[in-house]
């Protein structure tokens, strides 16, 4: 099983060293089983499966999103279909499901989270415990494809980190969550795991992979986290509804950050900073996008609000995120850091 994880080294740049908790870091380990999941939803009445100190790590496994009568009609053989999938799928039916479609794991319940606060979300590792993923056929221009075809099963080289798409198309395979995030609003309800939104959730961003930190707005008491819809690969706008689908199992530290306040998620890797929107409107969404990163110039690198406009023009990057999680769709914007060269 190939693990992607993040050196200690990494770690002391991310600022892991330097952070201040009650203890060191406790490990939790969090498997899906029909009692720690939740089946579609993101919601601040949900009951917590997990409570965790703020600094602390959850080692924590995802499904895949089918259901094993999907995978079986794909063409995969009963023994490589998880247990945990099958009685998931099995046990967790009626009001337990919906009313999107994701099996997320959770929701963790993190000590002293308040509404307005952040969750630091810090991407320590990823293994790929599967040997396939799956590609299905919708989304945007659902008129590509064919007609009552299966979805396509495609075998992961964990080894090499690759998957082969067909004879002479080979994929490498940069897993990431295609759904990560916290409670919405109360007054929001039980919502759909499908749209992402201010609270993250199904966001489909393909750069959220081993090294990255996501800060998420905190809208309920203990932030309630969840994560699922794992993917081996994707690329920008998921535009047929799919990456490469598959389970995964990860290593997160989840920090409460008082000292932050924000609107939307953002994200910081090794190469860039990284600001979200979402809306039904593509036009709102970046717009939202390009003025978080504006927001972000002014309050963190202390530019005049021209100044950051301008140079979000001059070196920022407006990417579409996913058009296909109605009703919302995403855009993001990477400022890169190699820019900023002075003290």
């Amino acid at each position: 099983m190939r693990k992607i994880t993040l050196s200690c080294l990494s770690l002391v740049a991310l600022g892991l060293a330097g952070a201040t908790f009650a203890h060191p870091p406790i490990t939790h380990r969090l498997e899906a089983t029909p009692a720690t999941v939740a089946y579609g939803y993101y919601w601040s009445e949900a009951t917590p499966v997990l409570h965790i100190d703020s600094g602390d790590i959850i080692d924590v496994d995802t499904l895949l999103t089918n259901s094993p009568a999907g995978l079986a009609k794909a063409g995969v053989p009963d023994d490589k279909i998880q247990a945990s999938l099958k009685v998931i799928v099995s046990e967790v039916t009626g009001d337990r499901r919906g009313p999107g479609g994701h099996i997320l794991t959770g929701p963790v319940y993190v000590e002293g989270a308040e509404p307005g606060d952040v969750l630091e979300v810090k991407i320590l590792s990823i293994d790929l415990p599967l040997d396939y993923g799956y590609n299905g056929c919708s989304g945007y221009l659902p008129e590509n494809c064919e007609t009552g075809a299966p979805s396509k099963i495609i075998t992961l080289d964990r080894r090499k980190m690759t998957a082969e798409f067909l004879p002479g198309i080979v994929i490498p395979l940069k897993p990431f969550y295609g759904s990560i995030g916290v409670s919405p609003a109360p007054e929001l309800g039980r919502l759909s795991s499908n749209p992402p939104g201010r609270h993250a959730g199904n966001l489909d961003n393909r750069e959220l992979v081993v090294g990255t930190t996501l800060y998420i707005p905190i809208f309920a008491r203990g932030a309630l986290f969840e994560i699922g819809d794992g993917h081996a690969a994707q690329g920008d706008g998921e535009v047929d509804q799919t990456a490469i689908e598959t389970s995964l199992r990860g290593r997160l530290q989840l920090t409460v950050r008082k000292d932050m306040k924000l609107q939307w998620p953002r994200a910081e890797t090794a190469t860039d900073y990284i600001s979200m929107a979402t809306d039904p409107d593509l036009a709102t969404a970046t717009k939202g996008a390009i003025q978080e990163m504006v927001d972000f110039l002014v309050s963190n690198k202390h530019l005049t609000r021209h100044q950051a406009y301008q140079l979000v023009s001059i070196a920022g990057n407006v990417t579409i995120t996913q058009l296909v999680d109605k009703p919302n769709l995403g855009v993001h914007v990477k400022l890169p850091k190699s820019i900023f060269v002075g003290k």
